[in-house]
């Protein structure tokens, strides 16, 4: 091999070795004992992928791997979960695979197969071992997904409505509480039925609290900048803020999950919520105008 490609390989090595001492970790503080053999597993299909690239360049290619690394990964499978914090380490994997395919182009004979079955490895063992990681999360990030988007959507739509009815943030907070925890009520009542009647690992139960505590969870923090200000216009700015921070939290967890496009599902996302917003804000400001909302609310708050 030429200076350039050793050089590579001890890249590889590192990458390899790095992945070992990170998923080792993560096993060591799983709970569950059937995620945790699985960990282990991968940690030591790592140390294999290691070894080959050790063997190539001839030396030994032990990183030190820094504790806040470990400890802001361990954080992460805490709050976020195992299935996120794998699948969120894997997703350069494309990258590595096609860059070991360029290798083999510089290789033969026995260490030329070996590396294929790297490859093979990194393309379907990987995915297969990842995909038994079994956590209940994922299991309902749909009720979840449909209790937080259409809450967001919703209750946006509602206070963009009375922000064209009328100035006060009292009047459109409590709107938004009675709309959204309605419709929570009614949501989760519909993915139970759902869950019901559909042939699949989620419960009835479970999925209708997901959903609800989802949609409660949105209502509330949309709503709770019109109980902080008397601006309507800068609650509707916060409470929109807000719904744009939980899109993207939620869209950028999704995305790592089912492997999607986080950019395509983020511009669609906000795309649908400020077209509800403009839409809803338009309907109110005529009927505001027409009957004079504004005025009786006023009255009334």
């Amino acid at each position: 091999m030429t200076g350039e490609h050793r050089h590579e390989a001890r890249r590889f090595c590192e990458d390899e070795y790095i992945d070992y001492v990170v998923y080792s970790y993560l096993s060591s503080i799983e709970g569950d004992e059937e995620n945790r053999r699985i960990l282990r597993e991968m940690a030591e299909q790592e140390y294999r992928h290691y070894e080959f690239w050790k063997e190539l360049v001839g030396s030994d290619c032990k990183v030190n791997v820094s504790r806040i690394r470990l400890a802001v990964l361990g954080f992460m499978r805490r709050i976020m979960g195992v299935t996120f914090t794998v699948k969120f380490l894997e997703r350069h994997e494309k990258e590595v695979i096609e860059s070991y395919k360029r290798f083999l182009e510089h290789l033969e004979g026995e260490t030329r197969r070996r590396l294929e079955e790297i490859i093979e490895d990194e393309i379907s063992h990987e995915n297969y071992l990842i995909s038994r990681i079994n956590e209940s999360i994922v299991r309902y990030l749909g009720f979840i997904a449909l209790g937080l988007a259409d809450a967001i959507v919703e209750i946006t739509g509602v206070h963009a409505g009375f922000l064209g009815a009328t100035a006060t943030t009292l009047v459109a907070g409590v709107a938004g509480l009675i709309v959204g925890l309605s419709a929570a009520i009614s949501m989760a009542a519909a993915a139970y039925l759902q869950a019901k009647h559909e042939s699949s690992t989620t419960a009835p139960l479970p999925s209708a609290i997901a959903t609800g505590i989802a949609y409660f969870f949105a209502v509330v923090t949309l709503a709770l900048p019109y109980f902080i200000t008397h601006s309507n216009i800068l609650a509707f700015v916060a409470s929109v803020m807000l719904a744009v921070a939980l899109i993207s939290i939620f869209v950028f967890y999704s995305s790592v999950i089912n492997e999607t496009s986080f950019r395509r599902e983020i511009v669609e996302n906000l795309g649908v919520l400020f077209g509800t917003a403009a839409a809803a804000y338009i309907f109110g400001d005529v009927l505001g105008r027409i009957f004079g909302i504004g005025d009786i609310l006023a009255l009334l708050a």
